[in-house]
């Protein structure tokens, strides 16, 4: 590794080693040499002069590129399409004639764009139901271990440890329908010439509409592809980086999320990510477990949904039927995007696969505030020894305020319930108490709806995609 420039993190600490390829050059311009052979295949069918032989030998050098005569002509012309025309021309000498024949440069570079953005997702894809798949297991471990629900990061509420990450899994979910929606939906942007009009086709066919919609069609089955844009100017429409890059930014608000409550819950020492023998929590403290993990993930979550912005902007200020300044900024913004959402999820599934629960503390922290919850439930048994509800509720709040005026300014435990044995208006035992004071009586409906949300919407998802489980993360730092 070079160490006297500037290597992006990406590359070195986050991005899985198939994104990377994924987004490589290699990537990149073998399937331009085979979008090449796709045209040189089409045109051929619909009888332009291209030879079985000259097809060969494009097909002989589709995968050996010659990156140094390329970039030698590059420097020269200054035209990165045109560049890659003339070395491949040189390694197939028969077949330089009819290379790129009719085509635009967007004939390569978009519908590559388009290609790999599609393995981008289905990679993405892939990550997601490892990742569900990790958190379906331990919602079901947990789905009926009781714990603080919080709103306004008060207590409020109990719900299950389980019940919790069903609410990470779903927005998770949510993501995939989108994801899958955007593989769904893409389309090449086909063969189109220089402003969409495909006038350079029809010269070529004669004015045979028929034929240049055929070749089209062709290059498109080719490719793998069944659908082609309708209509464009010489790209295909930004607006379709911009849904793609949004639905990578949906997965980051929702690892975010995640990531945010298993720091919280660090902090309540409730619950802890993954944290190996040998890791230094802090250079200073050694007794320190920093959520380092779930930090990053906060991290990298900020740049990419601030990442979205910039083929937001991009889609507004195409003129016409193009202008080049998207270049510069997609061939970064959409790259580190996918990377970016690869590096969120090697650490989701890096998380998800080893978070460790600390069950005696949460049913202590349960335990300290569950005679506020249960204040209700306490009125009521009163009530049917003979109480009087009005009295016995404002005898509720006006223990429930001293206790907690203990716990907060004392910083004694909360001891509302020997302030209402002692007080003889509710006319109850501990013992009597005390029976109303059981987690499990408090969680509702929880239990079951994570049982439900497994089996309707989970498992369904996993079974129909079995090398999607089992996934494991190796984190480079």
């Amino acid at each position: 590794m070079a160490h006297d420039r500037y290597i992006s993190p990406f590359s070195t600490r986050y991005a899985s080693d198939e994104m990377q390829y994924i987004f490589s050059d290699d990537n990149k311009f073998r399937t331009w040499r085979r979008l090449w052979i796709a045209l040189a295949k089409a045109e051929q069918k619909q009888g332009l002069d291209i030879t079985d032989e000259q097809i060969a030998e494009l097909e002989a050098h589709k995968d050996d590129i010659n990156y140094e005569e390329a970039a030698a002509r590059e420097k020269l012309v200054r035209h990165d399409v045109m560049s890659h025309v003339y070395a491949y021309g040189l390694q197939c000498p028969h077949a330089k004639g009819i290379i790129h024949l009719g085509a635009t440069s967007c004939y390569v570079g978009d519908n590559t764009d388009v290609i790999i953005m599609r393995q981008g997702l289905e990679l993405v894809r892939k990550k997601v139901i490892g990742t569900l798949a990790n958190l379906a297991k331990f919602a079901d471990e947990y789905k009926d271990m009781p714990c603080l629900a919080y709103t306004h990061c008060q207590p409020a509420q109990l719900t299950t440890v389980g019940k919790r990450a069903t609410l990470w899994m779903n927005e998770l979910y949510m993501d995939l329908q989108e994801i899958e929606h955007q593989i769904s939906q893409l389309a090449l942007r086909g063969v189109k010439g220089t402003t969409g009009t495909q006038a350079s086709f029809m010269e070529l066919f004669g004015g045979d509409s028929a034929k240049v919609k055929a070749v089209e069609a062709d290059v498109c089955a080719q490719m793998g592809f069944d659908k082609v844009v309708p209509v464009c100017g010489q790209t295909y429409s930004r607006k379709v980086d911009y849904n793609v890059l949004s639905s990578l930014a949906g997965l980051a608000q929702s690892a975010m999320k995640m990531a945010t409550d298993i720091r919280l819950l660090a902090n309540f020492k409730e619950m802890e990510e993954p944290f190996e023998k040998n890791q230094i929590g802090s250079s200073a403290m050694p007794y320190k477990r920093n959520p380092m993990r779930c930090e990053r993930i906060c991290a990298l979550a900020r740049y990419l949904m601030i990442d979205v912005l910039n083929p937001a902007v991009t889609a507004g200020t195409q003129w016409f039927e193009r202008t080049l300044d998207d270049s510069a900024n997609k061939r970064i913004a959409m790259a580190e995007g996918f990377l970016a959402a690869d590096a969120i999820l090697n650490i989701l599934l890096n998380v998800s696969d080893g978070l460790v629960v600390y069950p005696k503390v949460i049913r202590s922290r349960v335990m300290a505030e569950l005679p506020f919850m249960a204040s209700e439930n306490i009125m009521m048994k009163a009530v049917k020894k003979g109480g009087d509800r009005q009295e016995l509720h404002e005898r509720l709040r006006e223990h429930a305020v001293a206790a907690a005026a203990v716990v907060k300014q004392e910083g004694k435990p909360n001891d509302m319930i020997a302030r209402v044995e002692a007080d003889p208006a509710f006319g109850l035992t501990r013992e009597e108490i005390e029976a109303e004071l059981s987690p499990e009586d408090f969680t509702g409906r929880a239990p079951e709806q994570v049982q439900e949300y497994l089996d309707q919407y989970i498992r369904p998802l996993l079974a129909a995609n079995p090398d999607a489980v089992g996934q494991k993360a190796e984190l480079s730092v």
